[in-house]
């Protein structure tokens, strides 16, 4: 499976994909809002092939797309829609990006096009989101692809030996239609 956007492809995993995902996934930047701290090969190895094995899955609930540039054919981070087998109406995104490729512009592109494979291919009805409070860029980005905050928990994750509060955005296919339209007619 592979989707588009005017700038990057999102393809599924490859087994060689380990590399540049182990390289990312080490940057101290985008290490601040993770649950770990260092990734091993073998952790880079076995991130990719859970994606992979996600393929084999039927019915399907969960993808989860390479994000790379066309022009290089470089992994620069990724991003994925997941629903489960007791509400397959509902589904979250999520995506990660090495950092070098921060302030581009292409979480909100690939944040749009998960939204639109949810809302247009899947026939799911809500799309939800999780960042942590203090992941403000993300924060923007959901907000610019026109989910709204729906609630704010208090405390209820811990990871790097603290409590961290998460944001939980929300857009509905109905909202989703209605922003498309009045986009294409403000063209």
């Amino acid at each position: 499976m592979l989707l588009s956007t005017a700038r990057l492809q999102l393809r599924e995993f490859e087994e060689d994909d380990w590399q540049a995902v182990q390289a990312y996934q080490n940057d101290l930047l985008y290490l601040r809002y993770t649950p770990w701290t260092y990734r091993t090969e073998g952790d880079a190895r076995d991130f990719v092939q859970m994606f992979i094995n996600w393929r084999e899955e039927r019915p399907r609930y969960r993808y989860q797309f390479a994000v790379i540039l066309p022009e290089s054919s470089t992994l620069i981070g990724n991003g994925g829609i997941r629903s489960t087998h007791a509400q397959p109406w509902e589904s979250h995104i999520g995506y990660e990006f090495a950092s070098t490729h921060w302030g581009h512009g292409y979480a909100t592109e690939v944040a749009r096009a998960l939204l639109d494979f949810g809302f247009n291919e899947l026939r799911l009805h809500r799309i939800y989101a999780q960042c942590v409070v203090e992941n403000t860029a993300s924060a923007h980005v959901l907000e610019k692809i026109g989910m709204r905050l729906e609630g704010h928990l208090r405390e209820n994750g811990w990871m790097q030996e603290r409590w961290w509060d998460t944001l939980v955005y929300g857009i509905l296919a109905s909202e989703w239609r209605a922003q498309q339209a009045s986009d294409s007619t403000s063209i």
